[in-house]
């Protein structure tokens, strides 16, 4: 956010990108929200387990989502002007790591939006509370960010098409105007379009797929494993293996730092040191957790 923004026009590019970005979310939001209050009511009526910690779990997940998609579009917003100025002064050197910073903001967001929030569903409802079908309603975490999932993927992209249609007709076919041309204000509903589909949506999306990886094998282990000495254990692998590799990532974003223009070397240098480093982490979490007997 220290990084300059560029000249006048570039702010007011900028701007009116962000307020763009801002309108579409608030209304896509509104109309979701009133979906998800009917859901939570269904789950409710409907579900043994559903009311009233079920609906409640439910509408947590919901709103972790929309948390993960908003963040994510307003770093995209805050980093674009930024980014181009710094590519004007110093090049794809200077360019890279700024951009890559915004985008580790909302990966490291989502994912830890997506890690404490289902571990404190875990803690509440299973340990704290000790309610009855305990992961049936842990699930349901899962089930309210797929809500938000489905209209913020869905949503920006008809909007992201629509917008990018509608600009190509109007500027290149008819006005002869080039592509991306600010002057023609179909450009910055194409790139808001971008920001609430490509990043927005994409949060909410990655928001569900992770949570869903967390759920599916905690679930699993209480099932499979219900009974057994080390059960505990089996149910918090997950979590622990999910900390280790957000940690990796933490550590890997530091080394994407491109020199002599090698920008490509950057950034597999930083993925595959995270990589490595979450398979170590992975490792002796095993041994640790299971007493060495990993098998």
């Amino acid at each position: 956010m220290a990084a300059p923004q560029g000249s006048d026009r570039m702010k007011e590019i900028s701007a009116a990108i962000s307020d763009g970005a801002n309108a579409f979310l608030r209304r896509e939001y509104t109309w979701v929200a009133a979906f998800v209050v009917v859901l939570a009511i269904l789950i409710s009526v409907l579900l043994d387990w559903g009311w009233p910690w079920g609906a409640l779990a439910y509408i947590f997940g919901a709103g972790l989502s929309a948390l993960a998609g908003f963040v994510g579009m307003r770093v995209a917003t805050a980093a674009n002007a930024r980014t181009t100025e710094a590519a004007r002064l110093g090049g794809v050197e200077q360019a890279l790591p700024l951009a890559f910073r915004g985008g580790a903001v909302m990966g490291f967001t989502v994912a830890g939006l997506g890690l404490a929030g289902f571990a404190f569903a875990y803690l509440f409802f299973g340990e704290w509370l000790e309610v009855d079908d305990a992961f049936d309603v842990i699930a349901a975490v899962g089930l309210g960010g797929s809500s938000i999932a489905l209209f913020a993927r869905v949503g920006g992209g008809i909007y992201t098409k629509a917008a990018d249609v509608g600009a190509d007709l109007v500027g290149k076919v008819e006005a002869g105007i080039p592509e991306d041309e600010p002057r023609n204000p179909a450009t910055i509903a194409d790139n808001v379009g971008d920001n609430v589909g490509d990043v927005a949506g994409m949060g909410a999306d990655l928001f569900e797929s992770y949570v869903g990886s967390l759920v599916a094998p905690i679930i699993f282990a209480a099932t499979v494993f219900a009974g057994q000495a080390f059960i505990t254990e089996a149910i918090v692998y997950p979590l622990a293996i999910a900390t280790i590799g957000m940690l990796a990532s933490i550590i890997g974003s530091f080394l994407v730092r491109p020199t002599g223009g090698k920008l490509a070397a950057a950034l597999h240098r930083g993925t595959n040191s995270a990589a490595v480093m979450a398979a170590i982490g992975t490792l002796v979490i095993t041994f640790v957790l299971f007493d060495g007997e990993a098998g």
